[in-house]
């Protein structure tokens, strides 16, 4: 049973004008090995959670706004405001935000007290969250074309779409923006046409922190979010004294130091401004440094890269593997796509951060089954992406995981995938910002603190929407796709004072004989 547009209102949770509030029991497991063997504790953690029930005017300012996933967004926003329809050769389409688990996920709230059928809601119901409809973009690229030619350069949309959200968006233009030679392709210098003055890391700096500013009173909003989706960049080195503290890497910059990239330069401007800022490519923006500064500032950050098509299936496959008890002992990836990212991928550098953010996702699939992966032991993994420039936009994907199983046997898959690539990213866009969003209304505190505190600056909670996904220092990192899709889930829950979904719905197990005694 599913119920569209409802409010979830739970009996546990204070509602007021302002606040929700709920408190919660937070049960986890505490293991000890005594004597060899694993004793498990069960240890219970109180919460009182504080979630602001305004909705706040929101910004979202793009870096490399002018690129496919920018201009896809931008116009699907629009599309969406506008409730468009268009023609294609299938027939008539109408604009939607498939692909967001914000606005086309349900959950499961419980089960129905007369029927004992589960009850699903839209998972927007469970807390106030923006409207991606009244979210007003902006944002800045290396590229003057306006966001209409942009569209049209991308080959994203259909043009019978396009020609109805051109007109809404021919006024639309970049900021310039910061364009250092040594952080991506040759091949991108044709595009730097728009390029903030002087060479001054620190102006730099201090001029997208202005930006900023005139974006919030320009448009009279109460928050800003700052999400990278411009070109992969190469890793930066990170060097002592350079960029491995907040004092170190602010002297980098005043220094002009060429380690300090574009990248780093526009979170290090949101920090200060105390804009939650996103990276949505495979570099290393975020350096010791720049995630020290957003903890000193309070001031929230996510990465890395967007987790949109191969690797979102590698993560579930991955698990589903380990956890049915077989062994994969390799997996090859191979990737081809003709868009401007792929173009910048081909150069051998920028290549290997995304190569980086793909290859980790398995990591801690393999670390939770000592059993079949001894230490050291780990399944071969080859990434190979190339240009090509005939498919444009369509990326293509294709995997061939290889699995030892029961006796000395062997299990390949092999699967192909095509993704439109930019039709994937731009709703994971839109969920990282409006949970962004949403983490700047939330508080919590425990019955040892006297005053309610925000989460934990490196915002993990969005893990279900990147690669290679970013989490507070001696965190775990989780890749497994359901149990961070679980974590986004069962948070909503506790912000209700509700309790986790546990899947194990004994209320349908138990002897209906026993029961009616």
């Amino acid at each position: 049973m599913v119920v569209q547009g409802v409010r979830v209102e739970s009996t546990t949770a204070q509602y007021d004008a302002d606040w929700i509030e709920a408190d919660y029991q937070y049960n986890r497991t505490k293991v000890e090995v005594r004597d060899g063997v694993h004793c498990a504790t069960p240890v219970t953690d109180l919460f009182k959670f504080r979630t602001g029930r305004k909705i706040p005017r929101l910004g979202l300012m793009m870096v490399g706004w002018g690129g496919n996933n920018g201009s896809t967004i931008t116009a699907s926003i629009i599309a969406n405001r506008s409730r468009m329809s268009w023609h294609t050769k299938e027939g008539l389409q109408r604009a939607n935000y498939y692909g967001s688990i914000c606005m086309s996920s349900t959950v499961r709230l419980g089960y129905d007290a007369n029927t004992n059928e589960n009850v699903h809601v839209p998972l927007s119901s469970m807390v106030p969250l923006v409207n991606p409809d009244d979210i007003v973009i902006g944002g800045w690229d290396i590229s003057n074309a306006n966001l209409a030619e942009s569209m049209k350069r991308a080959k994203v949309l259909d043009y019978d779409l396009q020609r109805q959200v051109a007109p809404h968006m021919e006024n639309l233009k970049p900021l310039p923006s910061i364009y250092y030679e040594d952080f991506i392709a040759a091949n991108q210098s044709e595009r730097a046409t728009n390029l903030k003055e002087g060479s001054q890391k620190l102006d730099h700096v201090e001029l997208i922190r202005q930006d900023i500013r005139e974006f919030k009173e320009n448009n009279d909003l109460d928050q800003v979010i700052v999400l990278w989706t411009a070109n992969t960049e190469r890793f930066s080195d990170v060097v002592t004294g350079v960029n491995d503290t907040a004092e170190n890497l602010m002297r980098s910059i005043k220094e002009n130091h060429p380690e300090v990239s574009p990248s780093t330069i526009f979170a290090v401007a949101s920090i200060l401004e105390n804009c939650p800022y996103i990276n949505g490519s495979p570099q290393n923006t975020f350096v010791p440094g720049c995630v020290e500064m957003a903890v000193q500032n309070n001031s929230f950050i996510a990465g890395d890269d967007f987790k949109s098509g191969q690797t979102k299936l590698k993560s579930v496959l991955m698990d589903f593997l380990v956890q049915a008890g077989l062994k994969p002992t390799s997996i090859v990836s191979y990737n081809h796509l003709g868009n401007n990212d792929g173009m910048n991928l081909s150069a051998p550098s920028q290549f290997r951060s995304k190569e980086i953010s793909k290859s980790n996702v398995v990591d801690d699939v393999v670390a939770s089954n000592e059993i079949m992966y001894g230490r050291g032991d780990h399944p071969d993994h080859v990434v190979v992406i190339k240009y090509v420039p005939a498919v444009g936009d369509s990326k293509r994907a294709m995997d061939e995981y290889s699995s030892d199983i029961f006796m000395g046997g062997k299990n390949t898959i092999v699967i192909h995938n095509t993704c439109e690539d930019s039709l994937l990213a731009s709703p994971l866009i839109i969920d990282l910002v409006l949970l962004a969003e949403l983490s700047t209304r939330l508080y919590y505190k425990t019955g040892r603190m006297s005053d309610y505190s925000r989460m934990h600056p490196v915002l993990s909670l969005l893990s279900y929407l990147l690669k290679a996904p970013m989490v507070p220092e001696n965190a775990q990192v989780v890749n497994a796709l359901f149990k961070q899709r679980a974590c986004i889930e069962n948070v909503l829950r506790a912000l209700l004072g509700l309790q986790p979904e546990n899947d194990m719905l004994m209320e349908q197990k138990l002897n209906p004989f026993i029961r009616k005694m």
